[in-house]
């Protein structure tokens, strides 16, 4: 070999010779199972290979390759093995010329079929698989960079690379190692090794090549239904957004909600696989580069959300019943519902302060309720916590605080922890619940900062606003304990987040209020007067002490004593508590020892009127509801109630007489229409009072003989009638 090296390296025109020589005689021994020879003339190549590199040497290695390609179609495990070695090789080589005529088409499909090898001994079965991962790994090396080979990426290869590597990285167990590794890489697993190579074709993937680099993962996971499980599908993507270019992650991110979008009539489980994946590569994208997909994300989401709703409302994939054959889980529904809420909430988290607001915004602008859409500016400032002024814009708190209003309760209360949320800058809401009488507040050890002149621009701007809402929103009759609870906490952040000397006097006016409000809205339950009252009595007590006015703290003490003596139903703690409630579940519990069926208990009693009305609720708790996620439950149930709106206004105009609807119309519509539909009622009455009544033979009679009714379509009505 050495005397041969040095003829090659000083005669580097024999060089193709040689190699033509060293084949044939190769393909001969193959030919005569002369195996020994075949590793000889192997290693031969690979080292004039390894010490060659003249402008002569592409002759050479078609030569090389050649041979390698005999050694590849051979049925045996260990001639295959030598040859992926030696490509190995030769694929670790870089070569001072380009070649043009050179093609690997060969290999990829070759190393791709060892990949999936079903060789019957399981120790050869892993030895040829691992070859093959090998080999589709040299192949990538030595094409991804050539810019006169044929593009590695293209889907024809891709198609065949990925799946293969994929169908590997499933081979958790049942694949054996070798039991006498004699090298450290012969360790390896092919779990491990694949792995390996597919972090390194996905580090070489450029902008352009990301797509065709992705589609075939998805497609392996539609393949396999692998979405399902989740598992597997979290790994790859997990493995794809830390190999790739941070600055390319948004791509993957919009191929995976197209894919979404996609499925969007398959099973829910399907769904929510996809759901799961986009959460989990969400968070590891935002440490690179976002790019434009922030709002194709939730538009995205939210999308889907409506569907998903839709779809356990109509209970089938399709209106026109093309899609008969599936049947909608609710519980399967609802599931991806949570995990889509989920997803949302933790991508928006991710999100950089500048993008919340807009986010914001976004989502409720999608909120279909007529008069509630906010103005869509672009947000200047980001979101800042430590700055009320720019984490509440006027373009974002004019809309929440309309929702403060709506008749849902449920939606009321997920403003109101959205506001508290916001304000809450030094986790002091969890220390105002339960709402009740402290002698001491110290004990509470709140964070109280002094107010900053941004904190102080807010309250004069904003302040009159939230007062008026919080005042109405004591008004709404259908507010529970938790709605006062919330209403406590908003009062108790702005004081110790947000007051001035001057917010303190208008606090406590709006205190004083409430208690004229319990004394004189006679219309309000017995309940929430009450509740009022005791919201007014633990408010006070909390600013006078905020205060450390002697006299005020003194006065307030000397009320509520009285109160624990006289009126005790007007303190918190007889009012805003829960033993003072029926308990659904102790009452199911008592009732199934007596023999009682409870299934039916458990579902709460709701008055029907115009039909079944599904809604749709969501459990969470306060330290896992970021605003984006509270506001997605908006969303939700506001898009829910709007279709249910509708679907009673399409109703009532189909089946209610014309009078009531009349009626109905005439209290909305200006005084010049009312009198229009006042004369068309008078018109219709007298025309019908000119009619003899319908004979119940179908004629009429008026002593005149008989004549045939006419037909309600066939009917002359004045002119005024026709609107």
């Amino acid at each position: 070999m050495e005397k041969l090296t040095f003829y090659a390296l000083s005669a580097p025109e024999k060089l193709d010779r040689i190699g033509a020589y060293l084949s044939e005689r190769l393909s001969r021994d193959v030919a005569r199972h002369r195996y020994g020879y075949v590793c000889i003339a192997m290693e031969a190549l690979d080292q004039l290979l390894m010490a060659c590199h003249c402008q002569s040497i592409n002759l050479f290695v078609e030569s090389f390759l050649t041979m390698v390609r005999k050694l590849l179609e051979a049925d045996k495990p260990n001639l295959q093995i030598l040859g992926t070695n030696s490509f190995v090789k030769f694929a670790n080589i870089e070569e001072d010329t380009a070649s043009y005529h050179r093609s690997y088409d060969f290999f990829v499909s070759r190393f791709s079929e060892m990949c999936h090898s079903s060789y019957e001994d399981p120790d050869s079965r892993t030895k040829i698989r691992m070859a093959g991962i090998r080999g589709l790994q040299g192949v990538v090396r030595k094409t991804v960079n050539d810019e006169l080979q044929a593009n590695i990426w293209d889907p024809q290869h891709m198609d065949k690379i990925v799946p293969s590597l994929l169908f590997n990285l499933q081979q958790e167990e049942g694949i054996e190692r070798s039991p006498s590794p004699e090298t450290e890489k012969e360790k390896e697993s092919p779990v491990e090794l694949t792995e390996r190579c597919f972090r390194e074709l996905l580090g070489r993937a450029a902008y352009d090549n990301i797509k065709n680099a992705v589609k075939p993962v998805l497609m392996h996971l539609d393949n396999h239904s692998l979405w399902e499980s989740k598992t597997f599908a979290v790994r790859c993507f997990t493995i794809i957004m830390y190999s790739i270019q941070s600055q390319h992650s948004h791509l993957v991110i919009q191929q995976l909600l197209g894919h979404l979008d996609a499925n969007s009539k398959n099973s829910a489980r399907v769904r929510a696989g996809i759901v799961e994946v986009i959460s989990e590569a969400a968070v590891i994208e935002a440490s690179g580069s976002i790019g434009p997909t922030v709002l194709e994300v939730f538009n995205t989401l939210l999308k889907q959300l409506r569907l998903s709703v839709d779809y356990e409302l109509t209970g089938s994939y399709d209106s026109f019943a093309n899609m008969g054959s599936k049947v909608i889980k609710v519980h399967e529904e609802r599931q991806l519902q949570e995990a889509v809420i989920k997803t949302i909430g933790s991508f928006a988290n991710t999100l950089p302060t500048y993008q919340r607001s807009e986010v914001m915004l976004f989502i409720i602008g999608k909120i279909p309720v007529p008069g509630m859409y906010p103005a869509l500016g672009s947000v200047t400032a980001g979101f800042q916590s430590t700055n009320i002024l720019t984490a509440l814009p006027t373009s974002f708190l004019d809309p929440l605080l309309s929702f403060t209003l709506m008749e849902d309760a449920e939606i009321r209360l997920l403003v109101l922890d959205i506001l508290i949320s916001i304000i809450d800058r030094h986790d002091n809401r969890h220390k105002f619940s339960p709402v009740r009488i402290i002698s001491d507040i110290s004990v509470l050890k709140l964070k109280v900062d002094k107010c900053s002149r941004q904190d102080n621009l807010f309250m004069k701007k904003h302040s009159q606003r939230l007062y008026r809402h919080i005042y109405l929103a004591c008004k709404e009759e259908s507010s529970v304990q938790r709605h006062f609870e919330s209403l406590h906490t908003l009062l108790g952040l702005i004081c110790v987040e947000l007051a001035n000397e001057e917010v303190v006097v208008d606090l406590i006016r709006l205190a004083l209020a409430l208690q004229d409000l319990a004394l004189t809205e006679e219309a309000l339950p017995v309940y929430n007067r009450c509740a009022i009252h005791a919201l007014s009595a633990a408010y006070l007590n909390l600013i006078s002490q905020l205060t450390t006015v002697p006299t005020f703290c003194q006065h307030v003490h000397e009320v509520i004593e009285s109160r624990k003596k006289l009126v005790p139903f007007l303190l918190p703690e007889d009012v805003l508590v829960e033993k003072v409630l029926f308990v659904q579940a102790k009452i199911a519990e008592m009732l199934g020892g007596s023999g009682y069926n409870t299934e039916r208990l458990a579902t709460p009693y709701i008055p029907q009127i115009t039909g079944l009305t599904l809604s749709l609720s969501f459990k969470y708790t306060e330290t896992e509801c970021p605003v984006i996620f509270l506001l997605v439950l908006i969303y939700v149930n506001v898009e829910e109630l709007e279709r249910e709106r509708r679907r009673q206004v399409v109703e009532r105009f189909q089946t209610a007489p014309f009078e009531e609807i009349a009626a109905h119309c005439g209290a909305r519509v200006s005084p010049m229409l009312s009198h229009v539909i006042d004369t068309c009622s008078i018109s219709l009455s007298l025309s019908l009072l000119d009619r003899p009544p319908p004979s119940p033979s179908g004629s009429v009679g008026n002593g005149h003989g008989r004549s045939h009714s006419v037909p309600v379509y066939e009917m002359k009505f004045p002119d005024l009638c026709v609107y």
